[in-house]
């Protein structure tokens, strides 16, 4: 079965992966691509309510990347560096670049690399204890689950002190310092903390794009979905035998639902924007209507897949045979797709998640 992602690769160069964002952020190169005309254009992103439908409605994923990475040291002295997941009921959910044995005790590491906790006296803002570790619960796959010594509220405390901004690791070369990550691999909006990659097709938002869009009569609504690592994750056999994909948590509020649904009886067609927004909202709607919930999707959209609320979809260029780029295939086409990536490489575009954007409608 995995023969089927062969047909979602494609060749390009190393140097078509962007390893900053545009200045400014909206000056990023736009391809436009119309369903209804086959039509191909290019642009800057500043101009894309050149290109929307008419009173059309974007919808972001207003998810806040956090400071995920963290050094942590071993009794022997030995650096292990954990990536935040997720909380599970009162312990920590993270990946490690080593293996750990249960029970261990891990103490926390500065960013300058040496230790904060073992044998001297650490408080952070006042606010935790003095001494800043973690135990080593119990494993769970490639997963480990730690025990703080801090309450589980503190934690974004601890990590936007701490932590590292966590990045694609296709970014390999970023001149960008932690301080400069914090800033440019984060939306202008981003509200609800949680996630450990930034929604990327959002990333080329600025606020006077903003202020034109709103201007020239676009509706703009915002939901939640925290991004996990399952977004970098090659698609496996097991995701293409149960049509499910990496679980996901998600909101969307009532006043977010109501306005979407009033917003498709009036007949404005729904612009998701970025992979995540499409999720988020195929994952809720039924017949047409979105209703407010919140809860964890493993929703898989793949060719095949019959769209449920969305009209159009922002977008970047994605890796090869990912998730997200059969998601996109899955509304335009897989053969249009390649043809559409080849073009993109050819027009030396840049790829992934500092790259340039598509509107596809």
């Amino acid at each position: 079965m995995l023969k089927i992602l062969d047909k979602y690769d494609y060749k390009f160069s190393n140097d078509l992966i962007a390893q900053k964002p545009a200045m400014p952020r909206d000056s990023s190169r736009l391809l436009v691509y119309s369903k209804k005309s086959d039509a191909l254009a290019e642009d800057i992103f500043l101009n894309l309510d050149k290109y929307l439908p008419p009173s059309a409605v974007l919808v972001f994923n207003k998810t806040k990347v956090v400071p995920a990475r963290l050094i942590l040291q071993k009794p022997n002295g030995g650096k292990v560096q954990i990536l935040y997941l997720e909380t599970r009921g009162g312990l920590i959910r993270v990946m490690a670049n080593r293996r750990l044995e249960e029970g261990i005790k891990l103490d926390l590491v500065s960013r300058a690399g040496f230790c904060l906790s073992r044998g001297h006296e650490v408080t952070l803002r006042g606010t935790l204890p003095q001494a800043i570790n973690f135990i080593v619960k119990k494993k769970a796959g490639k997963y480990y689950d730690l025990l703080p010594s801090f309450k589980i509220k503190k934690l974004f405390a601890v990590l936007e002190k701490y932590g590292k901004t966590p990045i694609p690791p296709y970014i390999k070369n970023s001149p960008l310092t932690e301080k400069g990550l914090r800033k440019k691999y984060q939306t202008i909006f981003a509200r609800e903390r949680g996630s450990v990659a930034a929604p990327t097709a959002s990333l080329h938002f600025t606020e006077r794009l903003f202020k034109r869009l709103k201007n020239k009569g676009f509706g703009i609504e915002f939901v939640t979905l925290h991004v996990n690592l399952g977004t970098f994750a090659p698609v496996t056999e097991e995701n293409l035998k149960t049509g499910r994909l990496h679980k996901e948590y998600f909101e969307i509020n009532k006043k977010t639902a109501v306005a979407l649904n009033r917003a498709r009886q009036q007949g404005r067609l729904i612009i998701a924007v970025g992979t995540t927004s499409i999720r988020t909202l195929e994952s809720v709607a039924k017949n047409g209507k979105l209703q407010a919930c919140s809860g964890i999707t493993d929703l898989f959209i793949c060719e095949g897949y019959k769209f449920k609320f969305i009209d159009g979809i922002i977008t970047n260029f994605h890796v090869p045979k990912s998730s997200l780029m059969m998601l996109v295939a899955a509304f335009i086409g897989r053969k249009k797709l390649l043809k559409l990536y080849r073009y993109a490489i050819n027009q030396k575009f840049r790829f992934f998640s500092f790259g340039d954007g598509m509107l596809v409608c």
